[in-house]
């Protein structure tokens, strides 16, 4: 599989959840591994984003395979059709195998927040950083400056460039 990172970068309403998707679906179905979701990372700013296209990818499979090959296709599936050259029947077929891993494996379907993604990956090298593996993360900035000064303080009478300060 070739690796490759992709960036979109738009303003709100401009279709950015829609072409996530489209673009990740297009690499599930394409790809000759059913297990290839386990291989994508899809990192958004926000969890409702993060949320949104995780309910838009699965309810995509989903009905990508339940569609009526005889009836009009859905849009996203036309789109994939189209962009892809994938006979209709087997992105259905495709579809339904790929739901059904995914909903075995759910945990392994990795679209979340740039700040999990970072949470999970200092979380897995803690021990290299020195750190514990029970560390937090602390958003609130008076919380981190306070006890940031609070260090400070109980360094001064111990290192002597600072207690002069």
């Amino acid at each position: 599989m070739k690796s490759e990172f992709k960036v979109y970068s738009a303003s709100a309403g401009s279709g950015k959840t829609f072409t996530l998707v489209k673009e990740y679906l297009k690499i599930l179905l394409t790809s000759s591994d059913d297990y290839t979701f386990r291989s994508i990372l899809a990192i958004t700013f926000t969890n409702k984003a993060a949320a949104e296209m995780k309910q838009r990818v699965l309810a995509a499979l989903e009905e990508f395979a339940e569609v009526d090959l005889s009836q009009k296709w859905p849009d996203l599936f036309d789109f994939i059709q189209t962009e892809t050259a994938i006979e209709p029947h087997k992105i259905k077929a495709k579809a339904k195998r790929v739901l059904n891993l995914i909903m075995q494996n759910y945990a392994a379907l990795s679209i979340t927040t740039i700040d999990s993604f970072t949470h999970k990956l200092i979380r897995s090298y803690a021990k290299e950083l020195g750190w514990s593996y029970q560390f937090e993360v602390e958003l609130d900035p008076t919380q981190i400056i306070s006890e940031a000064i609070d260090a400070l303080i109980s360094k001064a009478g111990k290192e002597p460039e600072l207690t002069h300060l």
